[in-house]
This record gives C-alpha cells, sequence and structure tokens, in this order.
C-alpha cells in the first residue's frame, strides 16, 4: 500500500443499515488516520475499477450463509469482467500493494457467527482472484430487523440495537491497528 495518501474504497451494501453504520465507521476511522477514503456502495460503484485503490474494504449482510443476491451480481460481474481483462491468473499471484479487508454483518439466530463466516470466504475469494491480499475480516453483529423473535431468542441472545457503539468502537480500533500495521 503507498505510503503517502493512499487510495482506498469503502465499498458495501446494506438494506437495514447495519452493514452501513459499520461502514461510516471504518470511514471515520480512516479520517482520523489521515486517509481520505471514497465510499461507496456497490451498485453505485459497478465500474468503479478496483485496482485503482491501495486498499479496498468491502462490506456486506449475511442472509442464509452467503452475501445477498445484489452482492453477489456486482461480484459476478466484475469476475468476468476481470477475466476478460485478463486480471485473474493461475495460482492468483499477488498484485504488489493490493489489499482488501471483508466486513460482513450478521443477526446469526441459528447457528451464530457460522452463519456469516462462508460470506465473509466468498467476498474473500473474490479479492484473492484478483490478486489482493485479504488483510483482515471482519464480523458484526447486526439486530434482525423485523424479527424480534430472532433479535432476542437467537443463539446470540438479545442483539437488539447492534451494532453498537461498543461494536463499531472496536471496528474503529481495527481500522487503525490495521493501519498502523500495513504503514509499519
Amino acid at each position: 500500500m503507498s505510503q503517502n495518501d493512499p487510495k482506498v474504497l469503502i465499498y458495501y451494501w446494506s438494506a437495514t443499515g447495519n452493514t452501513e453504520k459499520v461502514a461510516f465507521s471504518i470511514q471515520k476511522a480512516l479520517e482520523r488516520e489521515g486517509i481520505k477514503p471514497m465510499m461507496k456502495k456497490i451498485h453505485k460503484a459497478d465500474t468503479e475499477d478496483l485496482y485503482n485503490y491501495d486498499l479496498v474494504f468491502i462490506g456486506s449482510p449475511s442472509y442464509m450463509w452467503s452475501p445477498p443476491e445484489p452482492v453477489r451480481e456486482i461480484i459476478n460481474a466484475k469476475m468476468e469482467y476481470h477475466r476478460k481483462r485478463g486480471d485473474i491468473k493461475p495460482c492468483a499471484p499477488k498484485t504488489p500493494g493490493k489489499k482488501a479487508v471483508v466486513f460482513v454483518t450478521y443477526s446469526g439466530p441459528h447457528t451464530g457467527i457460522d452463519e456469516a463466516i462462508p460470506a465473509g470466504k466468498y467476498l474473500g475469494q473474490f479479492f484473492a482472484h484478483l490478486g489482493f491480499e485479504v488483510a483482515a475480516e471482519w464480523y458484526v453483529v447486526g439486530e434482525f430487523h423485523k424479527s424480534l423473535e430472532n433479535s432476542t431468542k437467537g443463539l446470540l441472545g438479545d442483539i437488539r440495537g447492534r451494532p453498537n457503539r461498543q461494536d463499531l468502537a472496536e471496528i474503529e480500533n481495527n481500522v487503525a491497528k490495521l493501519i498502523k500495521s500495513i504503514q509499519s
């Protein structure tokens, strides 16, 4: 990653606001580190060339242990674009200076974080195929909107109001640590 004025993109999709809260916390933490990120919702950045960035954060909720259809559609279209352009090569060689961070929000009413990990791995594989180093995967609990039962009686207990201040502070701390590790 470029030490001087790194180019950073926060790229996310959010249906209920949980993932968007995390994206804004990432933005806030980056700005505190002196980095001005570009922030875009996935459907508004479908023509964005990810190789123009040193660090890309991609965020999505987990629906039935997968990113939701709008995210998968964009990822699949980008994979096809990069395949045709010749960016995807056997053995997925690393592209120097290109890093990605995956963040996934989840409610996990049935099996907890295990419902989110496949979605995070899916997004991480997209970047690995492009040659980006996946620097981190972050999983953040989010309220299961429109279902009191799933927000109070699921495996994670009462998750109403999450991600909360503590969850978002942890994300901001993770961003600061990540930036320091990359720049050292």
